[in-house]
């Protein structure tokens, strides 16, 4: 909470300077900290997350310009904030067409912007382009309340100094800065921008007249820190230099002007840097590295557009019917600049205060997600069947307990002996999964033909009735078994290879799982057949499965 409280309380010394704040989880410390902001800004205007870019930017006054048969325009939300800020709840939701809008306002007139991040998934971020355009970002959502009064308001009494009361940073400093964000992975120009007047408004704030090794320490904590990327690694022991070691002639030997390497930083910000990782971000680069991406288990699907429901667009040019429905002011909007023009040729036996031709109408338009649905095509043949089998069902119960909430289901098909099975049909309902997986067949041939082609079935359903199938199979990439049952090697592969070849055709997200004891190139080449990712995992667990099926991002 004291780094949160201070960050606030350097925002707050310079709004337009730093840009702006994010504020991450809800509760009662972001609105203590969101009343320090009301309290010291003003105007502070409110800005809903659906917000159309004629509410934002300003527009037509359709009221006014009816009335008075002339054009009036009247001011958007932005305008309403100058000279202040704007507040966005649910920032993480914002369209990217409003994000752009915003950012061009923060570079064009030092729009100061509060945004509100109510994500509860890793991917569920602010926008970027806003992001990186303010300064402090602060997960505040697990904080207690009683740090308040002690944190927030006791910072904002210390200091009297300006920023500009302070001398600007010397060689070494700007080289560690520089030196330290490139050790977490920072590689935007704003954010050392940033972290360089934070630097400076931490020792305004202690009246200082210049900046020490503790307003850079803070400054990193603040600024960098929430936007790493990567740990940073501690520097390894310098060798020892021989007494008659000197410095070369084209550098002069004050360490004041020396040049330092990243192996080369003071450890105190370095351990600033780490200590002060966020644990979400953290999580965020373990999963990187290990292949993982950003992507979730329970992650929403594709978005499409849709005339029925969903999160507003706002209105586009069309005729209502067919499902779609007339967006009446939006309609009359698009007709009041002409209304004057109208009136003026239309018949003297025209009584109509408002004409509206075709061109003027408008239809509503949103935009939904579509679910998710993960199909689980597991290999049941041979002596691991039941291990394997095993492994399924846990990472089924996982992804469902925690993938209900973003519409994601889950559907598992079991290939063995002769052929393929679907054992639990595309569901959301975790008891409903306990129950068929409770007892799974195992053992005999591999007819993976029959399992890919079944899967294929699944996914080609699923994408008809609205849904993002991703396909995850698990197996040693090895076919003993024909489609028509047969058996013979050969051509099972032969036929497995041409099901994953149509598989890739139909544009269905996958990954195969290699569950051999050890990385087989049949897999692997199975894999490149159907276009999706090759993941070894000879001893997978539940939790392995779903991370690895997480890491596909959906078409």
């Amino acid at each position: 909470m004291s780094d949160a409280a201070l960050a606030l309380t350097l925002f707050l010394r310079d709004p337009q300077r730093f840009g702006g704040i994010i504020l991450r989880g809800d509760g009662p410390a972001r609105d203590a900290m969101l009343a320090e902001i009301s309290a010291a800004i003003a105007p502070l205007v409110r800005i809903p997350a659906n917000v159309d870019a004629e509410r934002l930017l300003g527009g037509l006054d359709l009221t006014a310009t009816l009335a008075s048969g002339a054009t009036v325009m009247r001011p958007g939300l932005l305008e309403a904030a100058r000279g202040g800020a704007v507040v966005v709840p649910m920032a993480e939701r914002l369209r990217a067409d409003v994000a752009a809008h915003l950012a061009q306002a923060m570079d064009a007139g030092g729009q100061t912007i509060i945004l509100l991040d109510d994500g509860r998934e890793a991917e569920e971020r602010v926008p970027a382009a806003l992001a990186e355009r303010v300064a402090f970002h602060c997960d505040v959502g697990s904080l207690s309340y009683s740090a308040r009064p002690s944190t927030i308001s006791g910072q904002t009494a210390k200091g009297n100094k300006a920023i500009a009361d302070v001398g600007q940073l010397d060689h070494v400093q700007l080289t560690v800065l520089a030196a330290t964000a490139s050790a977490l992975g920072v590689t935007s120009v704003r954010a050392l921008n940033f972290v360089h007047t934070a630097a400076r408004a931490h020792a305004a704030l202690h009246d200082k007249s210049g900046v020490d090794d503790d307003d850079i320490a803070a400054a990193v904590r603040l600024v960098l820190a929430p936007r790493a990327t990567m740990v940073p690694q501690p520097a390894p022991p310098p060798e020892a230099e021989s007494e008659d070691a000197s410095p070369p002639d084209d550098q002069p030997g004050d360490d004041s002007a020396r040049n330092i390497d990243p192996s080369e930083l003071d450890d105190l910000v370095l351990e600033a840097a780490a200590a002060a990782i966020p644990p979400h971000i953290l999580d965020q680069i373990e999963r990187r590295a290990r292949g993982g991406g950003h992507a979730t288990g329970g992650r929403s699907g594709d978005r499409q557009k849709s005339a029925h429901r969903g999160r507003p667009l706002g209105a586009r040019p069309g005729m209502p019917g067919q499902g779609r429905k007339l967006a009446l002011i939006a309609s009359l909007r698009a007709a009041a600049p002409w209304q004057a023009i109208r009136r003026r040729d239309a018949k003297p036996a025209d009584g109509r205060r408002v004409h509206i031709r075709k061109d003027d109408l408008r239809v509503r338009a949103f935009e939904e997600r579509r679910g998710t649905l993960t199909i689980f095509a597991v290999d049941a043949s041979g002596s691991a069947a039941m291990s394997r089998l095993a492994e399924a069902k846990g990472a089924v119960e996982l992804m469902l307990a925690a993938a209900y909430v973003k519409r994601a289901q889950v559907a598992l098909i079991a290939f063995r002996k002769e052929g393929a099975d679907l054992l639990l049909p595309p569901t959301r309902s975790l008891t409903r999964a306990r129950r068929a997986l409770a007892e799974l067949p195992g053992g005999g041939g591999t007819p993976l033909a029959a399992g890919l082609i079944a899967a294929q079935q699944l996914a080609s359903n699923a994408q008809r009735s609205g849904q993002t199938p991703v396909i995850a199979l698990l197996t040693d990439g090895k076919a003993n078994v024909r489609r028509d049952g047969s058996a013979g090697r050969a051509e099972a592969m032969a036929e497995a290879e041409v099901a994953a070849h149509a598989l890739r055709s139909a544009g269905h997200a996958s990954v195969v799982i290699d569950i051999a004891p050890r990385p087989t190139p049949e897999a692997a080449a199975l894999a490149a057949a159907m276009g999706g990712r090759y993941v070894p995992l000879p001893r997978a667990g539940s939790a392995a499965l779903v991370a690895a099926v997480e890491s596909v991002g959906a078409p």
